[in-house]
Order: C-alpha cells, then structure tokens, then sequence
C-alpha cells in the first residue's frame, strides 16, 4: 500500500494534471465541459459513444473503457446512472480501479448509496488510490452555468487539492466528512426537492382547475414565503410545456429509493418521501421516466382526470 502522506504533492494545473471523465449525460457533458474550455486535457468515455461527441469536438481525448481513461488520467471523475452503473464503472472488469496509478484520486459525482462510497474507498485504498464522493445538486441549468452546489466526502486533504477544479463547475462546495458523506447530503437534498416537487405541481395544477392565471399565480408566489429554485426554475417550464430532463424522473424515483432505504436503516419513519417515492414511481410506470422531474403534474393531471393545455401542446398528453 502507498504511504498516504504522500499521495497529496502535486499541484493541480492544465499543464501538470491530466483529467479523465466518464458519464457524458445530461449533465455530465456541460461539467465536462467546463474542464476542457479551463485548458485541461481531458480523457472521455461514454457507453454511447455518441454523447461523447460534442466533448470530442471540443478537444476531449476517447478512451475505449473506464480503466482506458483511468490509465491515461491524475484525477478521474464519474457522473452515471445508477448504484450498479457506479458498482462497475469502478469495480468490475475493465473499471477505473483496475487502470489506476497509485497516488491517482478518483471523484464519482454521480448521486448513488453511501454505502458503496464507502466501499470504493476501501477498495481504492487498498491500491494506493484516494477515492470520493461529490454527488451534486442544480440540475441541467446549475451545470450549463458552473453554479452547481457540489456535497463533498472523502479525504480532507484531496478535497483541498482538488479546489481548482470544484471551482469550475460549482459555485458551492462543502466537505462534509469521511467517505460516504457527501451521499448522505444529496439524500438530505433529494428529500427536501421530492416534497417540493409535489407541492409544487400539485399547487399548480390546483391554480389552473381553479380557472387563475398561471403566469400571474407564478409571479406572485415566486416572491413569497413559497419561492424556491424549483419554483422559479421548473414552474416556468412546466407552463412552456417543457418536460425535458434536467434531472430524469428515472433517476429521482432512484435517489428517494436509497432515501428511503437509509432511513429505514436508521430507523426513521419518513411519510413525506414515501409519498413523494410512490408518484414518481407511478409517474415512470407510465413511460416519463426519462422526462425531467417537473413531469410529475402529468401524472397527477392524469390522476384528477384533468386536461392540461402546455401538456397537450407538447404533444406528451395528460
């Protein structure tokens, strides 16, 4: 095992450090992106090579597997789908840990268990690698701008090398402890959204049954005790009729799954998120899994027998 005083010397620079990327999504393209256009070189790999184009264009390198990235890269970072997807991404065949150089720091972004952080740190350590969780909250809008808020665990000190390159795509950045931490507060996040969310449709939908205004209803509401990000950020979409992912419905219906897990391990009863879970379950049963969060006033529209006029417009119906 590699002495652990030693693994934090190098300074972090575009001519010093060479950065690896995986997960070229929604998000995870713009956060790229903002690497690249600092100077960075940067590694990509995507398992639709496609996606990765726009990065490619932009001066990013391909490599044909994780471990092909993690070869070629100092600091490698992940942003994936889903526990599994992160499970083999860096522990099976082919993945970051098998082609990485002790002394390397890997940074999975990806909003996954606490549990399995933990184990890819352990795991990681064992070859000499310091691995961290940095999950994410802001959304698509969040990445574009470089604003995201970005929950930190992990090691202290790789946290505080790493800070040129936090600064790039995030405006606020925490360390919140050991490995694991930063998962357990983007499970703090996703509560806190799931509860907006239903609110937020809910009320909307109540405002247009009762014949209001909408885009005044917003206005008014917006600037009161009821404001949030998701309602001046998402409310204006939904009246447009967009339901394009910033964050996927498939993927929310995940996170306050694993809410819902850890709280059951630690013996809380949460109704809210279970809730807030059973709709955004139904809601993917009835195929907008892959629609951004906002589309849950689709399937309560669909529950109150409600045609809705930006729903309709779009073409994806109530």
């Amino acid at each position: 095992m590699v002495d652990e005083s030693k693994t934090m010397t190098q300074s972090i620079s575009p001519a010093a450090t060479r950065l690896g990327w995986i997960g070229t999504g929604v998000m995870g393209t713009s956060m790229c992106g903002h690497l690249i256009k600092a100077g960075y070189r940067v590694t990509v790999f995507n398992r639709t090579a496609a996606k990765a184009q726009p990065l490619l264009e932009a001066g990013a390198r391909w490599a044909d597997s994780p471990a092909a990235v993690a070869r070629q890269s100092d600091i490698v970072f992940t942003m994936v789908g889903f526990p599994s997807d992160v499970r083999q991404t860096y522990l099976g065949t082919g993945g970051v840990l098998e082609g990485s150089a002790p002394r390397a720091i890997i940074v999975d972004m990806t909003s996954s268990q606490p549990s399995l952080a933990m184990e890819i740190a352990e795991a990681a350590k064992v070859c000499g690698v310091v691995a961290m969780d940095a999950p994410v909250s802001g959304g698509d809008i969040g990445a574009r701008e470089a604003r995201l808020s970005i929950m930190v665990g992990g090691e202290e000190a790789a946290f505080q090398q790493l800070e040129p390159l936090w600064g790039l795509m995030g405006k606020v950045i925490q360390h919140h402890g050991g490995p694991g931490a930063g998962q357990h507060c983007k499970l703090t996040n996703q509560i806190l959204v799931g509860g907006l969310m239903v609110s937020l449709c809910e009320a909307l939908l109540y405002a247009y049954r009762s014949g209001a205004d909408l885009e005044k209803v917003l206005t008014s509401v917006s600037s009161g005790a009821a404001g949030s990000w998701s309602l001046s950020n998402l409310g204006p979409r939904i009246l447009r009729g967009d339901f394009a992912p910033g964050f996927y419905v498939e993927h929310f219906v995940k996170d306050l799954g694993i809410a819902l897990e850890e709280s059951q391990r630690m013996g809380l009863a949460l109704p809210g998120v279970e809730t807030a879970e059973r709709l955004y379950r139904i809601l993917q049963q009835q195929g907008h899994g892959r629609l951004g969060t906002q589309s849950l006033i689709l399937g309560l529209a669909k529950l109150n027998q409600v045609e809705l006029p930006f729903a309709a417009k779009r073409g994806v119906g109530g």
